[in-house]
């Protein structure tokens, strides 16, 4: 018999965490699988989710933000967990589940809430490191005090991720490091590009990911000719704001059309395809990146930041280039050496696509079934010895 397998997520915003989710969910995994989000929220992305996955709502609200926020908004924030958890703990979804995963860290910290006290086997997808830059003081004090700990297994996005969990994880929990499913399938050959050169960088626009300096160092390396950047990605979490300002930031750049902020894209190995050269750029480390995995899968040459889960991935030099964070000038340097050797392109580009450990979603299924089988194992094994059948208490 398939697990029973309950997802928590906080949101349907098209995230990375939800956009990876969506696409674990419809590549047929070995699990029967439901969604379970906050009340008021629409389906958003989940409305592509297949006919067999119930999505279900409960609970309040959970706005975006509150990592670095004041003691009245951490109040009311923390007032939010407690009622989520409330709802979570007592549906029907999770009191018939074999397994609890949370898919975000909002949702991790109100499901631990929820499994707390019971043996209720529960599961936690790291997309973030587990450091107070990344989760905020608050965020970081539930993680690691009270998410963590209560853990019984744990599926970090890269290993970088996964070594900053671990001294806060229980002596038992099982810990594996999974790529998340990025929708990634295999190019059959890298395609020469016509036309003007391309770069671009497929991230939600937010002020860490790195558009504006990437804007910045475009502008040093190609300040004339008909180069083109485009900055594909959505804004969610409030984020408009900052898209608006790189375009205006464009126009004082004399970059004007060359510039493209084209919003979500579904399409996104298309997208790729149609880029010369394809970046990721952060302001801080990275705990993956679905976007450099997808860069290397598309056979796009690919510039990173030469730190977090992407180094992980990309060779300097020989299936993409690494450049020291937060260096506009030095990104600068890269995107020129690029732009003006195309052999190099062509050769990073081919070797990108034939890196080791590349996994498209059905592998990545596999993958998180095994995850969920241990850990159920364990979880039981564990409440045989202790002479109890694992129950929501």
């Amino acid at each position: 018999m398939r697990p029973r397998v309950v997802h928590l997520d906080h949101t349907a915003v098209r995230g990375g965490a939800e956009l990876a989710l969506l696409r674990l969910l419809n590549a047929q995994p070995d699990w029967a699988a439901s969604v379970l989000l906050p009340a008021k929220e629409g389906a958003g992305v989940f409305d592509q989710l297949p006919s067999d996955v119930p999505l279900m709502f409960a609970g309040v609200r959970q706005p975006s933000g509150g990592s670095g926020s004041s003691p009245l908004r951490l109040a009311e924030l923390g007032a939010r967990l407690a009622a989520q958890a409330a709802a979570v703990r007592w549906h029907r979804a999770v009191r018939g589940s074999d397994i609890v995963v949370a898919n975000s860290t909002r949702s991790a910290a109100y499901g631990a809430l929820a499994v707390r006290g019971s043996r209720k086997p529960f599961v936690v997808h790291l997309r973030d490191l587990v450091e107070r830059e990344s989760l905020g003081a608050f965020g970081h004090r539930l993680m690691t005090d009270l998410v963590l700990p209560r853990a019984d297994g744990v599926i970090a996005n890269s290993r970088t991720t996964l070594e900053s969990a671990r001294p806060f994880l229980r002596r038992g929990a099982v810990a594996v490091s999974i790529p998340s499913a990025s929708g990634i399938h295999p190019v059959a050959a890298v395609r020469p590009h016509v036309g003007p050169l391309r770069v671009g960088m497929l991230a939600r626009i937010d002020p860490w990911k790195g558009q504006r300096e990437l804007l910045e160092a475009f502008a040093l390396a190609f300040r004339d000719g008909d180069a083109q950047l485009d900055l594909a990605g959505g804004a969610p979490f409030a984020h408009d704001g900052f898209a608006e300002s790189l375009r205006a930031r464009a126009d004082e750049l004399g970059l004007g059309a060359r510039v493209l902020l084209p919003g979500h894209v579904d399409d996104t190995a298309t997208r790729i395809a149609g880029w010369d050269i394809a970046v990721q750029y952060s302001t801080r480390a990275e705990p993956l990146g679905q976007n450099v995995l997808q860069y290397l899968a598309a056979g796009t040459a690919a510039i990173v930041a030469d730190e977090g889960g992407p180094v992980e991935w990309v060779q300097d030099g020989r299936n993409g280039v690494r450049v020291p964070p937060r260096s506009i000038p030095q990104l600068a340097d890269a995107l020129r050496t690029l732009g003006g050797d195309a052999a190099l392109r062509a050769r990073l580009a081919d070797a990108g696509k034939h890196t080791p450990g590349l996994m498209d979603d059905t592998a990545v299924a596999r993958a998180h079934a095994d995850a969920y089988g241990e850990t159920l194992a364990r979880t039981r094994r564990s409440a045989a010895g202790a002479g109890a059948t694992p129950v929501l208490a």
